[in-house]
């Protein structure tokens, strides 16, 4: 588990190789002698932003700072390769892109709020209690991944596939996972609230009491997928349920625009002041669905 102490020896470890004092190094990120002493003996840690900044000046890979990390050495620049003034401060000469690996980490009270640059692959992960609020996590690949208790509120997904993860209690409130893919995934009690899934498609997914309240379903596809203790709200546009199973699911004041069931079982489904399109209708009536809260619009 990555802690404040295993942080801050980290710190300690990189700002000698580059013979820095804990005052010269407080310089250069614009706070006090005294919040590096308190990062290096553990009482307290930097925010990702922080550690971002961290890794350039003292030479080292984002990755530096993971659990995982195994090198033997520091990656150190030189004095040479940097731009000093005569108060000793220092600005790299090549802007290093640094790609924070995820993979194969355990990380519990961590603030990665607005991270981004995350490496293409974030796998095998555990990760409780971590804020990852307005992050950048398009076009990952997230595999057997655990994350519990997190807010991921704001983030951006777009692009990325999961597979075979958990997602537990966590809050993914006006997220965007546009042509996000979801196999084997399990979500449960988490906060789904005003999330973008247009053209996202969930499959051999367990998606159980979740709040989707507004949430945009957009060509949204579930496939093979279990439905449980979930009110879907709002307009319901090209999306499609194939052979998948429901279970105390409530379609509550929700607009239903050319959407399929197919080969679904309904009769576990609540429809409260819907409506819906003569083809979505029809196509419920044919399932067999309760019709009776289910309003047909006129075209």
């Amino acid at each position: 588990m990555v802690t404040a102490k295993f942080i801050g020896s980290k710190i300690t470890s990189a700002r000698k190789k580059v013979n820095l004092s804990q005052s010269a190094l407080a310089q250069k990120i614009a706070i006090s002698p005294q919040a590096v002493g308190k990062w290096e003996r553990g009482e307290s840690m930097p925010d990702i932003i922080i550690l971002n900044r961290l890794a350039e000046i003292l030479g080292v890979d984002l990755n530096y700072f993971s659990e995982k990390f195994t090198s033997s050495e520091v990656d150190v620049q030189s004095f040479e390769n940097l731009d000093t003034d005569i108060h000793g401060y220092d600005v790299p000469t090549k802007n290093k892109k640094n790609n924070w690996n995820m993979s194969e980490s355990n990380w519990k009270n961590v603030d990665f709020s607005g991270i981004k640059n995350i490496h293409e692959n974030f796998i095998s992960a555990s990760i409780e209690s971590c804020i990852f609020s307005s992050a950048e996590l398009t076009n990952l690949q997230l595999r057997n991944n655990d994350f519990q208790s997190c807010d991921f509120s704001n983030a951006k997904f777009n692009g990325s596939i999961f597979r075979k993860s958990n997602l537990l209690k966590s809050n993914f409130n006006d997220c965007s996972f546009k042509e996000c893919e979801f196999f084997y995934v399990n979500f449960s009690a988490c906060d789904f609230s005003s999330a973008d899934f247009s053209k996202v498609n969930f499959e051999k997914t367990s998606i159980e009491k979740c709040l989707l309240k507004d949430a945009v379903l957009n060509r949204t596809s579930f496939v093979n997928t279990e439905l449980s203790g979930i009110i879907f709200e709002g307009l319901m546009d090209r999306c499609s349920f194939d052979k998948c199973t429901f279970s105390k699911v409530t379609f509550q004041n929700v607009k239903l625009m050319n959407t399929f069931f197919k080969y679904s079982d309904l009769k576990r489904i609540k429809f409260i002041d819907c409506e819906a399109d003569r083809l979505t209708y029809e196509l419920l009536r044919h399932a067999k669905a309760d019709l009776s809260q289910i309003t047909m619009i006129k075209e």
